[in-house]
């Protein structure tokens, strides 16, 4: 099952790329793209758990999707596990999972609930970044905690008392800091550097408000 899991990780980063890699050759993409895989890297080295397979980190990949779009957010996370896997922190066998239940699934909810909010939510600063950033990443990591218990549960790795007691329970303690990380950087960046972020535009948010 592993190997169908990569498989199909593999498959969807490239389907989400391909379209839009040309753009690669521009510096800024060049620069926002690999720093923001450089950065996910050195995030997700600092983890703790007790349980092989449980380790808990902080994503990031909210600010990362409203940053670069899904697609490029897809390449760069990526790029992260991978560099996580090379850096011992990560099985051959758990890579799939990570990159579609760590990676993808957080990427897809944050992007989702960016474009929700764009055509159903007053289009204005204090909504992208409290909702956007800060409740989305809050979001996110406890969506991605949630389906990646009941796939390690549905494996037969860990039963219900050990997930609940040494991961599940964790997830109230890491809805704020993630929200706040993420709320934080999306706050700098559409203040210093609004250019950087693809889904940020100074006259809709910010104008006349």
């Amino acid at each position: 099952m592993e190997i169908f899991l990569l498989l199909g990780y593999f498959a969807l980063v490239v389907f989400a790329v391909r379209p839009i890699a040309a753009q690669l050759r521009q510096p800024l993409i060049q620069h926002l793209v690999f720093a923001s895989a450089a950065i996910l890297s050195l995030l997700w080295w600092f983890r703790a758990g007790i349980y092989e397979g449980l380790d808990v980190h902080f994503l990031w990949l909210t600010a990362v999707t409203l940053t670069l779009g899904w697609r490029w957010a897809l390449f760069s996370s990526a790029l992260a596990t991978f560099t996580t896997y090379f850096m011992g922190n990560l099985g051959i066998h758990e890579l799939g999972a990570y990159g579609l239940i760590g990676c993808a699934l957080p990427i897809f909810f944050s992007y989702s609930a960016y474009v929700f909010a764009y055509h159903n939510l007053p289009r204005h600063f204090i909504v992208y970044i409290f909702f956007c950033s800060f409740i989305v990443a809050a979001g996110s990591i406890a969506l991605k905690m949630l389906i990646y218990a009941l796939y390690v549960n549905k494996l037969g790795l860990y039963s219900w008392p050990i997930l609940f007691d040494n991961y599940l329970l964790l997830i109230p303690l890491l809805l704020f800091p993630e929200g706040l990380l993420n709320g934080m950087m999306m706050t700098l960046l559409v203040i210093y550097k609004p250019e950087w972020v693809k889904t940020f535009n100074d006259k809709e948010y910010l104008n006349g408000k």
